[in-house]
């Protein structure tokens, strides 16, 4: 880490204001059960377990009357805002949320991680932290190892060369006032925005993939809940 990296103030920003279709859920997939806690419950705790993360902001929908009971929304470092129709949207309200919370925005840097991922190690935060470029930030991320197929009309047609791909996860670290103004630009623009690291590489910026770990699934489909729980019971 270098010494202007030791100087900043690090926050977690999850937006949570999704409804998670493709789980085909009757609630949100953020609130699904997953030993004992919710799905968000786990997504948060890591960071709260962190000392050296200042804040915690969830973003939530407007509606939303669920997170409220839960027991880590009493948490001293957490703060919740609403979000909007869109996941950018979400994140930044919350990144400014934090812009207004946080004792120096110039010196801060945000974490930004799915509520769908309560999978995620406090290593690789910190793996995260230490090596994402103090200018550009980074990402967690996997390299791609299967054997990649372009289709067209449901056939295969050429093999595409993985060695240069890498499969994004999150968190996404950046620094806060860059993350906000890139995201302004890419909304500006009509661009659409997949991650983070999307955003600010539309704003020139060459984030850093740093190397996560298979555990740090995304729960998406109703079978992804039973790896999770896998995941939670075998990981250290």
């Amino acid at each position: 880490m270098t010494a202007s990296q030791d100087a900043r103030a690090y926050w977690a920003v999850i937006p949570a204001a999704g409804g998670g279709a493709r789980m085909g859920a009757a609630i949100p997939k953020q609130y699904l059960p997953l030993r004992a806690r919710t799905v968000i419950e786990w997504s948060t705790a890591v960071f709260l377990a962190c000392d050296w993360i200042s804040g915690v902001v969830v973003v939530l929908a407007q509606d939303d009357a669920r997170f409220a009971s839960l027991p880590i929304a009493s948490h001293p470092r957490l703060i919740t805002t609403c979000g909007g129709a869109e996941r950018a949207d979400s994140v930044l309200a919350g990144l400014l949320c934090v812009q207004q919370h946080c004792a120096n925005p110039a010196q801060t840097c945000v974490l930004v991680h799915d509520a769908a991922r309560p999978c995620v190690r406090a290593v690789d935060l910190l793996r995260l932290r230490d090596q994402a470029d103090a200018e550009h930030g980074g990402l967690l991320a996997i390299p791609v190892t299967d054997t990649l197929k372009r289709a067209r009309d449901g056939a295969s047609v050429e093999t595409v060369d993985r060695s240069t791909l890498w499969r994004a996860q999150t968190p996404q670290l950046f620094d806060l006032s860059q993350l906000i103004n890139a995201l302004h630009t890419a909304r500006a623009r009509g661009a659409v925005i997949t991650d983070e690291a999307s955003a600010m590489e539309a704003a020139g910026h060459r984030p850093r993939l740093v190397q996560g770990d298979e555990s740090n699934l995304k729960v998406t489909y109703p079978a992804d809940l039973a790896l999770a729980d896998f995941w939670l019971e075998n990981t250290p």
